[in-house]
């Protein structure tokens, strides 16, 4: 993206999906990173002067990948694994600018155990962007997005690094998109994961009331699902910036009811029960604010309902004046953190 295009997108604060704007990034600012953390940041990107990114052969092209190493990486043990997923008009720099340094304090302070993290690029252009914002990590017409986390990234972690074989120590972490596709990929791939969490995350899709109001918000007698995709429909507003659904469904599922097909096959309330989640397989964990401009709220809780009737339990920190920002999402981390070191197992020999 060009200076005044990354100058728009931090005048805006993000566009709302995201939680921090992106800063452009040059050769020093992985060491400045580095030197903040006790455990390591590992580049396989382009971000720092040299390409080392990783093949895609879902993609069929180089991708820009981060690999977060705890204090006294040993070889000689076996780490737990989590991915890490991006908000919509972010890339793989917000897990550096804004995430690892919390994670690499909680690790050094005993407040998690060591656990290798991968940072993946699941931006549709393999960069930070408002225009055509999101890939929801999702195999769609714009590209094999699940298949590139679940099978080129999931490979070279496991090929490159020790990793724990078994499922319960493998989590997926997402931000806003990210939380949405975290658990999405969670419940379709339940055999190798046991752990979500998602910060701000959408988790109905098609939510709307009995009226097919998407901005309404969740009463458990008056709630129905959308049928079709209306494009010029607002999803939220941040400051002078409004975010429709064509911005954000559109290039990945097209628009009116035949979008609605790939939008159902992703949404977490609905994969429930299509893959028919039983109480104990999972383990999940949802932060989010109750004044959250993109309706988010409706969604997790609609969410939160149909997951209670079927007997599950979710791990929940709700924050009622809490926004969809970066501040909110800090807020709720700790608590995040806290659910997570509870099920991380740490590394063996």
């Amino acid at each position: 993206m060009d200076p005044f295009w990354w100058a728009v997108v931090f005048w805006m604060d993000g566009i709302g999906w995201g939680q921090v704007p992106p800063v452009l990034l040059g050769p020093n600012q992985l060491g400045r990173v580095q030197r903040r953390l006790c455990g390591q940041m590992l580049d396989f990107t382009r971000n720092h002067g040299a390409d080392h990114r990783i093949w895609s052969t879902a993609l069929c092209q180089r991708r820009d990948l981060y690999v977060y190493v705890p204090p006294g990486y040993d070889p000689a043990k076996k780490y737990p694994m989590a991915i890490f997923l991006h908000g919509a008009a972010q890339d793989e720099n917000f897990f550096l600018q804004a995430q690892v340094a919390h994670i690499d304090e909680a690790i050094v302070t005993g407040k998690l155990p060591p656990i290798i993290i991968a940072a993946p690029d699941g931006s549709l252009r393999g960069r930070a962007t408002i225009f055509k914002p999101a890939t929801f990590f999702a195999n769609s017409r714009v590209g094999q997005f699940e298949d590139f986390i679940m099978q080129d990234v999931w490979h070279f972690v496991h090929t490159n690094f020790s990793i724990r074989p078994e499922r319960e120590a493998h989590a997926i972490i997402g931000v806003s998109m990210g939380g949405s596709a975290a658990y999405m990929l969670a419940i379709k791939h339940k055999d190798r994961i046991k752990a979500a969490i998602g910060i701000h995350p959408p988790l109905n899709l098609r939510w709307a009331d009995s009226q097919g109001r998407y901005r309404a918000p969740f009463d458990p007698d008056d709630w129905g699902v959308r049928e079709r995709l209306k494009g010029g429909e607002a999803l939220g507003r941040r400051k002078f910036f409004t975010l429709r659904f064509h911005d954000l469904f559109g290039p990945s599922f097209g628009h009116g009811k035949q979008a609605m097909a790939g939008i159902s096959a992703i949404n977490p309330m609905e994969m429930l029960d299509v893959y028919d989640v039983r109480p104990g397989e999972l383990d999940l964990f949802v932060a989010y604010g109750g004044r959250d401009e993109f309706n988010i709220a409706a969604q997790v809780e609609s969410f939160l309902w149909r997951a209670r009737a079927r007997g599950l339990e979710i791990g929940v920190a709700y924050d009622p004046n809490g926004k969809h920002d970066l501040a909110t999402g800090l807020r709720l981390f700790p608590e995040a953190l806290r659910w997570a070191a509870k099920r991380t197992p740490p590394p063996t020999p």
